[in-house]
């Protein structure tokens, strides 16, 4: 089903405050007292989103995006300094930063990281997968909640026997999503959800290939534990 860009709208650009007018710059390049920046206000706020994270997203942080592509060399520099690289993938329309590959250099870790658990990473798989679907039709990826719920019940088997203590985790893991703002609920909407194009950034092919296979094997009978090994390799 094609959905209208009207009804595509999410909660977080429904929700979106106002573009506030930026602050009349003073006469030494200077936005408030002791200000020994250089960048411009503009800059400096998709810089804080992208801290802030997890992503500058065109679609719902239009002013930011654009603020981003015209300083995106200044943002990188600024990033640099703090052990911090830029991903920005111009054509799906986000930005967002990771660690950057140090090697031997003893830098600090500023960004927060923790594993998956088995339930997360099974839906990010899925998640991943309906954004490449999606991507192939040239649609934006949405999904409803019943049919994430269905797509983790056939992993049940393998994590518990308690289907409501099941179901629970499941609307954990959807949740987490939510909060991550790599799902979001479409205005109007109880249950359907659009996928965030970070995901693509986050999880490779290559990634979304080694996490295929494991669960596979694990419908086949493998260990839970096995997956949680790969799902803690992903997320580093």
């Amino acid at each position: 089903m094609n959905w209208s860009e009207t009804e595509l709208e999410t909660e977080t650009e429904a929700n979106a405050a106002p573009v506030a007018t930026p602050p009349a710059t003073k006469a030494n390049g200077a936005l408030f007292l002791g200000d020994t920046g250089t960048l411009p206000a503009e800059a400096r706020r998709a810089l804080c989103q992208l801290l802030a994270g997890p992503s500058v997203d065109a679609q719902r942080q239009p002013t930011q995006w654009a603020a981003l592509l015209r300083h995106e060399d200044a943002v990188r520099s600024l990033l640099s300094e703090l052990f911090l690289e830029l991903v920005l993938d111009r054509d799906g329309g986000i930005a967002f930063t990771r660690q950057a590959d140090t090697a031997e250099v003893d830098s600090p870790t500023l960004l927060r990281s923790a594993p998956l658990t088995f339930i997360e990473s099974v839906l990010l798989l899925f998640l991943r997968q309906q954004l490449a679907e999606a991507d192939t039709r040239g649609e934006r990826a949405v999904v409803e909640e019943l049919q994430l719920v269905e797509a983790m019940s056939i992993y049940q088997k393998n994590v518990s026997t308690d289907q409501a203590g099941y179901g629970k985790r499941v609307s954990a893991a959807i949740a987490k999503m939510r909060e991550n703002q790599l799902l979001s609920k479409l205005r109007g909407s109880e249950d359907r959800y659009e996928i965030s194009p970070a995901l693509k950034l986050l999880f490779s092919a290559e990634d979304v290939q080694v996490l295929a296979d494991a669960y596979r094997q694990l419908r086949d009978g493998g260990a839970v534990e096995a997956i949680e090994a790969v799902s803690d390799d992903a997320d580093e």
